[in-house]
């Protein structure tokens, strides 16, 4: 776990800058220009410097998406008469580990994986980036591809040094979702858009420009943008517990505390009746199994329908303090130590 200095009143964090990092890669590109309404800067930071990124786990929605993807390649093929290159082709099957889930090493900080790429078939050069999406939300499409989306694909065609970017869109409902597998992409249910990045982009230099002035500002410095107390809770709260110590946002650990404390004991006073009665309980309990025990034994246990009580026995050594006393070696060997005790009324 890295050492994290919180700068409180700034509301960022400050660590060593980091010897190596992840990239910024299509996702991470958007998000940094403040255009993802779905996470921060602050999260790319962490990610990026590897101080903390919330753990991926396959929902319906990213397993739909994989299974559906090269079907939505090969409706470009069949619709469209393109000639497509996917990553397989290109690095092979285990493409992932192969490229590190990086395709542009030559780039410093800029990365990340394109879905398919598009052939001329005059020249037989890659002419376009196609990215591939699935999704329930029709809305964000409406008018537009989602501009997160939209620069995703344009990153990766700008390092690629090509111009023209078609987003592919499916649409899905619930049935698609619990079974992919029967999904069929059609122009009913499938849009594309298609632009070039100069034309829509003709300020992209600029923007990369940005991103990379974020890089020196933040990764470079070590020192974090400025977290939202909001929108990155879950990885503040996530922090703040792997690096609890005086040097922690204390406000808000002493926040946190109180809540969990108040809920806590809100369900202790509505079972503190049954504590008593179980702990009366398991007295007797101790007790039968205790006057179970026979020579040689270690344990008794006695058993429940659900629960079982167990009672071991250990031998102990005592010391005779009245003896040493007598003898004059108590205080002799007597060492005065202090202890902390912390009590929350």
């Amino acid at each position: 776990m890295k050492e994290i200095q919180w700068l409180d009143t700034a509301k960022q964090l400050k660590i060593e800058p980091p010897k190596r990092t992840k990239k910024i890669t299509g996702t991470r590109f958007a998000t940094i220009l403040g255009l993802n309404p779905w996470s921060t800067p602050f999260e790319m930071w962490c990610a990026i410097t590897k101080t903390y990124e919330l753990p991926f786990e396959d929902t319906i929605f990213t397993s739909a998406g994989k299974i559906i993807e090269p079907k939505q390649a090969e409706y470009m093929k069949n619709s469209y008469g393109m000639t497509l290159i996917s990553p397989a082709d290109r690095y092979g099957s285990d493409y992932f580990n192969v490229t590190h889930g990086d395709f542009f090493p030559e780039n410093a900080h800029l990365g990340g994986m394109w879905d398919y790429l598009g052939v001329n078939e005059e020249t037989g050069e890659i002419d376009t980036v196609l990215e591939m999406k699935t999704t329930k939300r029709i809305e964000d499409w409406q008018n537009d591809a989602p501009e997160y989306y939209a620069l995703q694909a344009a990153l990766y065609a700008h390092l690629l040094g090509i111009d023209n970017v078609i987003m592919v869109a499916s649409f899905l409902d619930e049935k698609d979702y619990e079974d992919p597998n029967k999904y069929k992409p059609t122009i009913k249910n499938t849009i594309t858009v298609e632009f070039k990045v100069s034309e829509r982009y003709p300020d992209f230099a600029d923007k990369i420009t940005e991103v990379e002035q974020w890089w020196a500002e933040y990764v470079d410095k070590g020192v974090s943008p400025i977290y939202d107390d909001a929108k990155d809770a879950e990885i503040l709260a996530a922090l703040r517990t792997n690096t609890l110590s005086p040097e922690t946002d204390i406000e808000a650990l002493i926040t946190e505390a109180e809540g969990l404390k108040k809920e806590i004991d809100e369900v202790s006073a509505s079972i503190s009746d049954k504590e008593k009665r179980l702990k009366s309980l398991n007295e007797v309990i101790k007790e039968y199994a205790v006057n179970q025990f026979r020579d040689g034994d270690k344990k008794v246990e006695v058993k429940g329908n659900t629960y079982t009580w167990t009672v071991s026995r250990t031998e102990t050594t005592s010391i005779n303090k009245e003896a040493l006393k007598a003898d004059g070696l108590l205080e002799k060997y007597s060492k005065n130590s202090a202890s902390f005790r912390l009590t929350v009324k």
